[in-house]
């Protein structure tokens, strides 16, 4: 495994990371296997463990926390995140100062820790002025109950705002965006966030880079029986389509060339970008991560990176 630091901060983060979204209390739920994929994860070097309070409504910070804490808290990078609601209560959701605060607590004791590495705001919330919400995250970091805070899909502006606000009055400042970023969606991230990121040492931490499993190859001949897009018309439609088919099976050579699973080629295109801190992967079976794990320090040439170019754009 390589580290790489949390854009301009001293924090260091795997360059693979292992999240909840979607699998544990989805897809896995089984405790004994949570304990494997999360031990073989860190096994291999993974040390940024990636949670949200709404993943499986709390049940997916409650997984993998029963097995982040039998290892040393001090190895671990933990984050969680706030923002989507959580019950029908008309406070319990968005970044108001008062779910900010009361969110923490909770993620805290269904992780079972003392504090969470980095703090996410899980979208920009409107509804909220900006000095309340870098305020309260502010406050989050001076309590303890977090070592950094950051957001995620935000859009560039917003996260400009919130960096130059904590500036201008002293405040901690987010030091990390988290959006999505695979071969099959790129141009959010390089037309608007990275050009603002790199600049201000924002560093990415990236959702999907497998673009659901897409870029894997195993929708290579149509939808498997059970593939994570079956369940989810709305990103089958986004990825599951055979111009994207053909080009990932074009990919398969030039992994091959370079003795790569296509799944390893896309986390290391990915993690070719200098603002990119970490790319946040799943898994349901302990073969996955095993297989994603190897994809830290795998370097991509000048070359092999504008032949991939050539196939992502039809050409």
């Amino acid at each position: 495994m390589e580290y790489r630091n949390l854009g301009k901060s001293g924090l260091k983060v795997s360059e693979i990371a292992l999240g909840g979204w979607v699998t544990f209390g989805h897809s896995v739920n089984d405790d004994q296997m949570v304990r494997d994929i999360v031990l073989k994860a860190y096994e291999h070097g993974v040390n940024f463990f990636d949670q949200a309070d709404v993943y499986a409504r709390g049940k997916s910070e409650e997984l993998m926390g029963a097995v982040l804490r039998e290892l040393p808290r001090h190895t671990l990078v933990i984050s969680s995140k706030v923002y989507w609601p959580m019950s029908d209560d008309v406070n319990d959701r968005g970044l108001s100062r008062k779910h900010i605060l009361e969110s923490i607590d909770k993620s805290l004791q269904r992780l079972g820790t003392d504090y969470l590495d980095i703090y996410f705001a899980h979208r920009y919330d409107d509804n909220v002025p900006m000095e309340e919400i870098v305020m309260a995250f502010d406050h989050v970091v001076r309590s303890g109950k977090a070592m950094y805070w950051g957001t995620s899909e935000w859009p560039a502006a917003r996260i400009a705002q919130a960096v130059e606000f904590a500036k201008a009055n002293g405040l901690y400042g987010p030091v990390t965006e988290q959006p999505q970023y695979s071969m099959l969606y790129r141009d959010r991230v390089e037309k608007e966030i990275l050009p603002y990121t790199e600049k201000a040492g924002v560093g990415l931490v990236v959702w999907s880079p497998l673009a659901m499993g897409m870029l894997t190859g195993k929708y290579d001949d149509g939808m498997p029986e059970g593939a994570r897009l079956s369940d989810n018309e709305n990103w089958a439609k986004q990825f599951v389509n055979e111009t994207n088919r053909q080009k990932v099976r074009a990919l398969k050579p030039i992994a091959d060339d370079l003795g790569l699973t296509r799944a390893q080629l896309a986390l290391a295109w990915a993690l070719r970008q200098p603002g990119v801190s970490s790319v946040i992967t799943g898994a349901t079976k302990v073969q996955q991560i095993e297989d994603t794990a190897k994809a830290a320090g795998a370097k991509l040439t000048p070359e092999i990176t504008a032949r991939i170019d050539e196939i992502l754009k039809g050409e």
